[in-house]
């Protein structure tokens, strides 16, 4: 077992289908979660991490996809344009694989680390893992988009785990 700064939620935990609450101000206390979430995202060898997925329901993401990682509170996503199939995996479903279609460029807003709004226009990789880590803040999950047969699958594997 990979040693994480902050304990990952799994499948099954009721964190992971909340509403999260929206952020009023990057202050200090988010600074902080922030750095810790990208120490658990890095551990786990992750792309992103939402903050549902540590325990805390409030709508903050953070993504490094190789270039700049970037953290992001209460991302809205304005603009969604062009279309992509990606099979994508998540921290919080271990093992499990879901073939996802989601628009390949997107147009975000939100507040930075310095609570200062920002907007972002971004493709590939980093709208995908943007898109991804925003599902969880509306108590979506990747078994959400497989077909019946292989949420099944999850839910069995699940429900057998020790961890749970």
């Amino acid at each position: 077992m990979k040693a994480t700064v902050l304990k990952l939620r799994t499948y099954g935990d009721e964190c992971l289908r909340k509403v999260s609450e929206p952020v009023e101000q990057v202050g200090v206390a988010e600074r902080i979660l922030i750095a810790e979430m990208f120490k658990t995202m890095y551990a786990e060898k992750g792309v992103g991490l939402a903050a549902p997925q540590v325990g805390v329901n409030k709508q903050l993401i953070v993504v490094d996809t190789g270039d700049n990682p970037i953290a992001l509170a209460n991302p809205v996503i304005i603009e969604a344009k062009g279309s992509a199939v990606m099979e994508e995996g998540c921290l919080s479903v271990p093992g499990g694989v879901v073939e996802i279609e989601r628009p390949e460029t997107i147009t975000v807003e939100y507040l930075d680390a310095n609570n200062e709004k920002k907007v972002l226009e971004c493709s590939g990789l980093l709208a995908r893992a943007i898109q991804h880590e925003r599902d969880h803040l509306i108590g979506k999950l990747i078994i959400d988009y497989a077909d019946p047969q292989l949420q099944e699958k999850i839910k069995a594997y699940f429900s057998q785990s020790p961890d749970q």
